[in-house]
């Protein structure tokens, strides 16, 4: 079975988080502190996905997802949290975080977002070809890792699947629900409309030299979004 390290200190939804995922197939372990998130992570299990909760009484799940990112790890992680507000989507995404959800959730909702998260965590490099040029813009499929002008971007896991999606089909409209489709659930159905637009913003703001005035990655209004290829 598939094992999550769920933080989270609310009992009564530990109870039902607990039932749904043994009942889904997986093989959670409950840590109610980060401090025993932290012992759990020091032990020798492999875990293929972590959900954490942001506000815990001696830290935040922040705190946990940048000491994981620190080893550079590739586990996908999915915030549980109590706002939508956009600063918690971005310090999630800052911090090297996958996904989020806002509480309260149901349940199916989750769990299409744990499948969807660990189905791209087991496409192999070997399913892509190992390195992409367009433009000034390279993508090592091998190393994970995206460079423009020859200076590596420093991207959250989102982003870089948000960037290589688009880079595929540069000089192409990708529709946003194909986004939404390909990087967060089947149909996007359980995403805002915010979310995507926050990811967007901050991915322009690392590969555009004047995010307002996007060259790059471009908006197609009522449509989607586009990479235009650029030559250095």
């Amino acid at each position: 079975m598939n094992r999550i390290l769920l933080l989270e200190d609310d009992t009564s939804l530990i109870d039902g988080l607990q039932y749904a995922l043994e009942k889904n197939g997986f093989s959670p372990d409950i840590a109610t502190t980060t401090a025993q998130a932290r012992e759990f992570l020091s032990s020798d299990t492999a875990y293929a996905l972590l959900l954490l909760d942001v506000t815990l009484p001696d830290g935040t799940g922040f705190d946990i997802c940048t000491r994981v990112r620190q080893k550079d790890s590739r586990i996908p992680i999915i915030f549980l949290t109590a706002s939508d507000e956009e600063v918690n989507i971005i310090r999630g995404l800052d911090s090297g975080g996958d996904d989020y959800i806002t509480k309260p959730f149901k349940l199916g909702e989750l769990l299409s977002r744990i499948r969807a998260l660990l189905r791209r965590a087991s496409l192999s490099p070997q399913d892509e070809t190992s390195l992409l040029r367009c433009g000034d813009l390279s993508i090592d499929f091998i190393q994970s890792r995206a460079s423009l002008k020859n200076e590596v971007l420093d991207l959250t896991a989102a982003e870089y699947r948000l960037l290589s999606l688009l880079v595929r089909n540069a000089n192409q409209v990708v529709p946003r629900s194909r986004i939404l489709d390909e990087l967060w659930d089947s149909g996007g159905s359980f995403v805002d409309d915010n979310t995507l637009s926050v990811y967007i913003r901050r991915l322009r703001e690392k590969v555009e030299t004047d995010p307002s005035h996007p060259v790059h990655l471009s908006t197609v209004r009522g449509f989607g979004y586009q990479w235009n290829e650029v030559k250095s």
